[in-house]
């Protein structure tokens, strides 16, 4: 009687095992649960610098070919800086390019460094050929490789058509769209299949004020440079586009205006008010980054409403 006793009660509690599936299944579903956390910790723990300083990452960084590199020529500027900053937290190590004051590219070498990431300065005027073309040697021998340009260099004199000053009209052609030229031939040489390209339009192009003469010329000519070379680099799965910022606060807007002009240039825009730094590197991070990659041969403006 015993015996079948234990065999009736083995038999109810198999019974009940079977009756109640949620509690096999769910230590299964535990165990492989548990099994894949301690796959995802140790990858991310030997991956991405669990616990490691930022010194140790820059390091990483500097000798890890398969990080991509940004070049951001003008990152000195109001608009390059920020850029610069953005790219390098996308995790990009940049080449900070500036064309006068070594000071200053070198306090944006140390901003990215100080968060962990790598970074060189290098001197370029982007209306010097041989200059940019170093620039860009100098990056493949300090990272490899070219994921990414960034040409943000530019001036803005005011000058009126009919003052015919051929001096500030052929001064702003050779930066802004001799450099842009300059740029452009190099960086379709050296940018890694599936690399981006970008150039800095202006949304005033569709404004035509008074005195932005020379300005407009120029910006007409990047942008037609950006549809160019996009068709010229079919197959190669780069992307060619241009910024196009509305009136932004930095110091190269703000030079030569009146406060009364700025007032009213920053209440035009829907949002009615100047557009920032930051609000172009946003834009500038999508179009380098996985996301924008269907986005090509494009003038992309970010104003605000603007134009």
């Amino acid at each position: 009687m015993r015996r079948k006793g234990v065999r009736g009660s083995a038999t109810r509690s198999a019974a009940r095992e079977s009756s109640s599936p949620n509690t096999t299944r769910g230590g299964l579903v535990f165990s492989a649960a548990m099994r894949l956390r301690r796959r995802y910790d140790s990858f991310w723990r030997n991956n991405f610098y669990i616990e490691k300083s930022h010194e140790a990452r820059r390091k990483i960084l500097i000798t890890d070919t398969t990080t991509k590199a940004a070049i951001v020529i003008h990152a000195t500027g109001g608009i390059g800086h920020a850029v610069a900053l953005r790219l390098a937290n996308d995790g990009f190590a940049i080449t900070a390019g500036y064309a006068g004051n070594a000071a200053r590219g070198e306090e944006v070498v140390a901003a990215i460094k100080s968060t962990g990431g790598a970074a060189i300065a290098v001197k370029a005027d982007v209306t010097n050929a041989s200059d940019v073309e170093q620039l860009f040697k100098t990056t493949l021998n300090a990272f490899g490789r070219v994921d990414v340009v960034v040409h943000t260099a530019g001036i803005m004199p005011m000058s009126n058509i009919a003052d015919g000053d051929l001096e500030i009209f052929d001064k702003v052609i050779a930066t802004n769209l001799r450099g842009t030229f300059i740029v452009l031939s190099q960086a379709a040489k050296h940018v890694s299949e599936g690399g981006r390209i970008l150039a800095f339009s202006s949304s005033v192009l569709a404004k035509s004020f008074p005195g932005y003469g020379s300005y407009c010329a120029s910006k007409g000519g990047v942008e037609a440079l950006v549809h160019v070379l996009a068709n010229e680099l079919r197959g190669r799965n780069i992307t060619v586009n241009a910024v196009a910022p509305g009136p932004t606060g930095t110091e190269l807007f703000v030079k030569g205006k009146s406060q009364e002009f700025i007032d009213q240039l920053a209440k035009m825009a829907p949002l009615e008010r100047l557009g920032t730094p930051e609000d172009i590197c946003n834009a500038v991070s999508f179009l380098a980054g996985p996301e924008g990659g269907w986005v090509n041969a494009q003038v992309f403006r970010v104003n605000g409403g603007f134009a």
